[in-house]
Order: structure tokens, then C-alpha cells, then sequence
């Protein structure tokens, strides 16, 4: 089994982590070079579960040109965490989701949609390894990431860690590449590790509060969907 903390080389990837069992996390899938969707596939995934809304999920000119055949053999499905734009959440988060502390909002706005992508981890469990994947691979899959790794038993420092690590793995590509936004900006370290510690301890509180497993059975994620996602993520599933 792959160390928690280990970087996925997938040629072209940005932000790929191991998370926990057979599930990984990753920026935008549209990164990756055909020898990247090779790379993960030898790596035993067969699908990616996108949590960007419909509209995000677009090619930019500076991504590589590839045929619907470089990603044979992997299931891309859409599953977003959120309603793009609902004024409930836009009026703690602003414009998009950046910040831990704001998890549990998304949360108690859209129990339905996080169930919805816990149940396609269900789904995609006898297929073989799943990455979750957003924009930046920060924030929407670090919230589905600490689902993850609560599920699996992880610690609350490894929980921080992962978000501590692709939170560094973003803004280091911000820091080569430019930020896609004025919204984003690289950030020294000197203000990136206070932010990142504060942030970390966030990610972790956000799911001993819910309780992951509480959480997704209360809102309608079957027993056995739940036993499905617990031997994805690596999780000792009891008899």
C-alpha cells in the first residue's frame, strides 16, 4: 500500500497525492499528458471522479491536445460538491470554497451532493483505485479528502498534513506558473506557514465534528455503500 504522503508522478499531474487505500487526489485532470493517464492507469486507477461544476470542466489552451482514447480504460464521472454560485455558501465562503473552516457549511448546505460523490466511490470500488480531482486540488478535494482519510482511521496530524501538502502544492505552481486568477496569488512562506497550520487544525475539526461515517449514513448512504467505500479507502471493515 502507498505511503499517505506519497506524490503521485503521473506525467503532466499537478497536485497528486496518495490519500488513503486506493483513493488519490489530484488538480485538474485536463493537466495530465497521455503518458500521465498511462502512468495512472498502470497505478491501478480506473476512475476519476470530477468535483468541479460542469462549467469548470474545460480545456485551456496551455493544456495538452489529447483524443478521447488517451483515458481508456478510466471512468470520468461528475459528482460536484456544491450548487455553483447558491448565495448561502457564497455568503461565508465568497466566490468559491478556499478555507477549511468553511467545510461544514458546504456541508450542512449539501448533504446530498457529498453523499453523492461517496456513493460513486461505492460504485467505482470493485473497478479499481479513484482520484478525486477539482481545480486546484486544494480545497473541494481536500474536503472530500478528509472525509476520506477519517474513514480510513487516519490521525489528526495526518489529516492536517494533507491538506498542509497540497495546499504547498498549489502555490508552489502559482509560484512556477502564474495563478489563474487574480483571486490566487504564490504566496512566501513566511505568510503561507501560519495560514497553513491554522488551516490544517480546520480540516481536521471539520470531520471530528461531522463524523464522516454518521454524517453519510444520516443522509443516505447505505450500509453497504459504506462498507464498499470503508475497503476502498483501505478502512478494517467490520464483519
Amino acid at each position: 500500500m502507498n505511503k499517505p504522503d506519497r506524490s503521485m508522478d503521473w506525467d503532466g499531474a499537478v497536485n497528486a497525492w496518495h490519500v488513503a487505500g486506493g483513493v488519490y487526489r489530484m488538480g485538474r485532470r485536463e493537466w495530465l499528458t497521455e503518458a500521465g493517464w498511462r502512468q495512472a492507469y498502470d497505478d491501478g486507477v480506473r476512475t476519476v471522479i470530477d468535483l468541479r461544476n460542469a462549467a469548470e470542466a474545460q480545456r485551456r489552451e496551455t493544456d495538452p491536445v489529447l483524443a478521447a482514447s488517451a483515458w481508456s480504460g478510466i471512468t470520468v464521472v461528475s459528482s460536484p460538491t456544491e450548487e455553483p454560485g447558491d448565495p448561502r455558501l457564497t455568503a461565508v465562503t465568497g466566490p468559491y470554497l478556499n478555507d477549511p473552516a468553511h467545510y461544514a457549511e458546504n456541508a450542512r448546505i449539501f448533504p446530498e451532493k457529498l453523499v453523492s460523490i461517496f456513493r460513486e466511490l461505492a460504485a467505482a470500488a470493485g473497478r479499481g483505485a479513484v482520484v478525486l480531482h477539482c481545480a486546484a486540488g486544494r480545497d473541494r478535494s481536500g474536503m472530500v479528502a478528509a472525509m476520506v482519510q477519517d474513514l480510513a482511521g487516519d490521525s489528526d496530524h495526518s489529516i492536517a498534513e494533507g491538506y498542509r501538502r497540497s495546499a504547498r502544492g498549489i502555490n508552489e505552481r502559482y509560484r512556477t506558473h502564474g495563478p489563474p486568477h487574480s483571486r490566487e496569488r504564490y504566496l512566501e512562506e513566511e505568510e503561507l506557514a501560519p495560514l497553513l497550520e491554522a488551516r490544517g487544525y480546520a480540516a481536521a475539526e471539520f470531520v471530528r465534528t461531522l463524523d464522516t461515517r454518521a454524517f453519510l449514513l444520516g443522509n443516505g448512504l447505505s450500509g453497504e455503500e459504506l462498507h464498499a467505500v470503508l475497503a476502498l479507502c483501505g478502512a478494517r471493515v467490520a464483519r
